[in-house]
């Protein structure tokens, strides 16, 4: 019976898990053991004794789960002292940034552990249920709104009273993908006005289902990848783009900034200048911010007020929802693990003719 096994990872850095109670009955149905490490789920208020009931093994150190693991379920990359305890052609699953991760990735498979990384999923329908990206930023989009509302502090939605109206906050949403899309539903319950503007032409139906108004830069054409994500506009655009964000932005409250290009660092797309022409008690979001940010000013885990205007962003904003993400990532990574189980052999089967598995699949060094 082989062993899938998962370790709490830093929780100053992640608080999210790999593994839930419900996963667990699922693993247990496919034949595999479950093994944690002890007080796993306890900072998420998970007691290891629900995870008992559901057929997992705890009351084991971290040392002692990634030495019996045949798979070994994370968030994020091992560190150095993980990685020496981690078997020789065991199996790794989780979603490594290949650029940030290179060098342990290329220590991982220098002891031919095979690695699979879900940010590599192929955008197709059978690997709706394995997407790691789309689960974890629709909660990104989402706690955006909710901790800029937050430092706004204001009403967000038209108020009217016998002492006056107050008028409804204007949100605007810098990229429409999973995160920008979650973001203006989110905004528009509260009540805003909301507006968004991407790259992707295609973008354009989706923010106008949820109510906001799209802002197409004029003569644009459309910047979309085959696999539906975005690419990085040539100069031209990036100029067009500017005219039209130096206007929308001063006469916005609150500003959502999602636009990022997979495999690369952040587009810079808010200027210092745009920046100061905003009022003061605006905010900027930036859900970029690790990979470089989509606005000047931005920094990770600071709020930068110059002229009154709140600039922010976390590292890791879903360390604020991280039992919600930890359910969502864990049904995530048992789909995942359910496609490489064959029941013909009742075994894990790397069956590189799957797209899916062959697309996840780091097998070489970077």
């Amino acid at each position: 019976m082989k062993i899938i096994g998962s370790v709490k990872e830093d929780l100053v850095r992640e608080k999210r898990i790999s593994i839930t109670p419900e996963t667990v009955k699922k693993f247990s149905d496919l034949n595999f053991s479950v093994l944690l490490e002890n007080k796993y789920g306890e900072h998420l208020g998970i007691s290891d004794e629900e995870y008992k009931n559901k057929g997992a093994s705890l009351n084991n150190s971290a040392k002692e789960v990634l030495e019996k693991s045949e798979i070994i379920l994370r968030v994020n990359c091992p560190s150095n002292d993980e990685i020496s305890l981690i078997k020789d052609k065991s199996i790794l699953i989780g979603q490594f940034d290949l650029l940030l991760n290179k060098e342990t990735i290329n220590k991982l498979i220098k002891k031919e552990v095979k690695i699979f990384s879900l940010n590599l999923l192929p955008r197709i329908t059978r690997a709706q249920s394995m997407d790691v990206l789309s689960s974890q930023a629709n909660l990104a989009g989402y706690r955006a709104v909710i901790e800029s509302v937050e430092e706004f502090g204001k009403a967000v939605p038209m108020m009217m009273t016998a002492a006056g109206t107050i008028t409804p906050a204007k949100v605007l949403v810098i990229g429409a993908g999973v995160a920008g899309l979650q973001a203006i539903a989110t905004a528009k319950r509260l009540g805003a006005i909301v507006s968004a503007t991407d790259v992707r032409t295609v973008a354009k139906e989706q923010v106008e289902s949820l109510g906001g108004k799209f802002l197409a830069v004029e003569g644009a054409e459309n910047l979309e990848t085959s696999g539906g994500y975005a690419k990085e506009a040539g100069e031209d655009f990036k100029k067009k783009q500017t005219e039209l964000l130096k206007n929308l932005v001063k006469n916005n409250d609150i500003i959502i900034c999602t636009a990022l290009i997979p495999g690369k660092k952040a587009p810079r797309i808010i200027s210092e200048e745009m920046v100061k022409s905003m009022k003061p008690g605006s905010i900027i979001y930036d859900l970029a911010v690790s990979q470089g940010g989509n606005s000047a000013f931005s920094e990770a885990d600071k709020v930068k007020v110059l002229n009154g205007v709140k600039v922010m962003g976390a590292k890791n904003i879903l360390n604020n929802l991280a039992l919600s993400a930890s359910n969502l990532y864990a049904r995530n990574l048992s789909s995942f693990v359910n496609n490489l189980y064959s029941k013909e052999k009742k075994d894990i089967y790397i069956n590189q003719e799957d797209e899916i598995i062959s697309k996840t699949l780091i097998n070489k060094e970077l």
